[in-house]
């Protein structure tokens, strides 16, 4: 079966500028694909274009493709990122102009249409800073389909720089929805770069630990949408059930994933070893599109500003309350709209380094007005150095604020989107919406949790009355987490080798996951809707926390305001765990 090797070089706008030629001179090739975009990269790239409308797109990406474009052309492979962010016109122009410099002849393409700013007050967006519709994988496919030999494009979803390429090469049709979504899945799996090969893994123990750096993943997806996962030959990290797995978890939310061009069913997913970091995913199900687009919106909210107090020794507690009642009196005076206090870990007794005896605590304002939050905040914190609790420091000298975004999804009917694409030629190609959709109630962007897929079969589970211990939970049990703006994404799942004892540890998994579970062992998520939706094929659950980033990581004054981490708390928080299972 004819197969297409898709391989990844950046996981977001910052990642190994070194990637593209590893990638480029590691191994076999046909197309290599970038992830430079996410909800606060648009913001990041609209405040960008406030002090200069000529950028808007990721600048690295630009100085990547002058140090390889030539490597590429000469290996034939092709290049498809979402590099263009707000400007992508302005990115095709520029690398227009580097081959030039470079005496290449590249076909540059670029894909546009997603741009709702412009009309978003007429949309009901508000007034969006940015306003973006997610676009799919068809204009990538109609651009290398021309012989781009580079396509750029603003806000596609993460998967189609990937769906794109395998269209273009199998010649698949809007109605191929299998095919749609295991490519679909071959997308979201290498899009973050090198968490498919080890990074970001609860399992980090099992890897190959060493100063090497992870190789980043790639793809052969087969005419039928089935796939294989590696990475290049002798590259660090590692590509196994888990580690895709752990991918796959990470920053979705029901088990259909509603994408532009298909609904990918995610229970539908099976994971097969395949060889030594190989890993075979296949059985993949899709169903017609919605009807709708999600738009990203990013809105400029005010400005915000923190310190920092150490606070050591004895009467931890005490000494928090009287700086706290101290400055929340001085800033009474002209109060910025939000004062968040936030206490870390109590020190352990008797510590034997001055840090080890020391904890933070920490104050967050916000406001609209970058004055609040500036020296009428910091002069009320500094100068109370003298006049406050004994050991009085701070982490870091005053600062000024500094503005901060809100992130909020919306959705917009298809006919308000035109997806074009520009050619070097200066052709223009707009592409045809779908011609099938889902029915409102099937593609409904929030919908029920529920207790069981269909056709799944049950997992046996634990007796009520056996002996139990009490251990972590991530004694056995692996977790990735993110954030979908303002909510908490972790997926949960049992890893190790498949057999009997695994079999039972994901019927235990299974019981004991319940939203009031997860508001028992994460305090913080107590007072939020939390939905727990299971995908036993996965061997696990995926849980989504509401609300508990706030407005988004721009916005949140959270400790971890993308969720990296919440995972690896869950996992450390302490459960009843059948002895039989140990």
């Amino acid at each position: 079966m004819s197969i297409v090797r898709i391989g990844n070089c950046s996981g977001f706008y910052g990642d190994r500028l070194t990637a593209m030629r590893e990638m480029l001179e590691g191994g076999e090739l046909d197309y290599l694909t970038g992830d430079y975009l996410a909800e606060l990269t648009l913001l990041i790239l609209g405040k960008d274009q406030l002090k200069d409308s000529s950028l808007g797109y990721a600048r690295t990406f630009v100085a990547q493709v002058a140090d390889t474009l030539a490597l590429a052309l000469e290996k034939k492979v092709r290049i498809v990122a979402n590099a263009g962010g707000l400007n992508p016109a302005g990115l095709a122009t520029k690398l227009t102009e580097v081959a030039a410099s470079l005496g290449l002849d590249a076909r540059i393409a670029y894909v546009d249409g997603d741009n709702l700013a412009p009309r978003a007050a007429e949309l009901g967006l508000g007034n969006a800073l940015t306003a973006n519709a997610y676009l799919g994988a068809f204009g990538i496919a109609r651009a290398l389909e021309a012989g781009a030999d580079i396509v750029v494009t603003g806000r596609v979803t993460d998967a189609s720089v990937v769906v794109g390429p395998a269209i273009a090469h199998h010649g698949w049709t809007p109605t191929s929805y299998d095919e749609l979504a295991g490519a679909v899945v071959a997308g979201h799996i290498i899009e973050c770069g090198t968490q498919a090969t080890g990074g970001n893994f609860s399992g980090f123990l099992d890897l190959p630990r060493s100063a090497e750096p992870l190789g980043f993943p790639l793809a052969e997806v087969a005419a039928d949408g089935s796939f294989v996962v590696t990475k290049h030959a002798g590259t660090g990290g590692l590509v196994s059930v888990d580690t895709v797995t752990a991918q796959l978890v990470y920053e979705i939310q029901t088990t259909r994933y509603l994408g532009p061009d298909v609904i990918t069913d995610l229970s539908s997913i099976q994971l097969a070893e395949d060889g030594a970091d190989r890993v075979r995913v296949s059985g993949v199900t899709g169903t017609p599109p919605p009807a709708t687009l999600k738009v990203c919106v990013n809105e400029l909210g005010g400005f915000r500003n923190q310190m920092e107090f150490v606070l050591t020794g004895l009467d931890i507690d005490a000494k928090a309350a009287w700086i706290r009642t101290q400055l929340e009196a001085r800033l009474a005076v002209s109060p910025p709209a939000e004062v968040h206090w936030s206490l870390g870990s109590r020190p352990a007794p008797d510590a034997d380094t001055e840090e080890g005896a020391s904890c933070l605590l920490r104050v967050t304002v916000k406001d609209p007005s970058a004055d609040a939050v500036g020296k009428p905040f910091t002069a009320a914190a500094v100068e109370l150095a003298l006049a406050s609790y004994p050991g009085f420091t701070m982490t870091a000298p005053p600062g000024r604020g500094s503005p901060y975004g809100i992130y909020r999804p919306a959705y917009v009917d298809r006919a308000e989107v035109t997806e074009t694409v520009h050619l070097w030629d200066g052709t223009t190609v707009a592409i045809a919406p779908p011609p099938d959709v889902a029915a409102p109630d099937v593609a409904a962007p929030d919908v029920e949790p529920v207790e069981t897929p269909p056709d799944v079969e049950p997992v046996e589970t634990p007796a009520a009355d056996a002996p139990t211990s009490i251990h972590p939970l991530g004694t056995f049990v692996h977790a990735r987490s993110g954030d979908k703006g303002g909510d908490a994404n972790v997926g949960l799942w049992i890893g190790g080798e498949r057999g009997e004892l695994r079999d039972r540890r994901i019927g235990w998994l299974l019981h004991l996951i319940t939203p009031d579970a997860i508001k028992q062992l994460l305090p913080e998520a107590a007072d939020l809707a939390v939905e727990v939706y299971p995908l036993p094929n996965l061997g696990g659950v995926n849980v989504l926390i509401r609300g508990l980033l706030g407005d988004g990581v721009a916005a949140s004054t959270r400790f971890d305001p993308q969720a990296k981490a919440v995972g690896e708390w869950l996992r450390s928080r302490h459960v009843h765990v059948p002895e039989e299972l140990l």
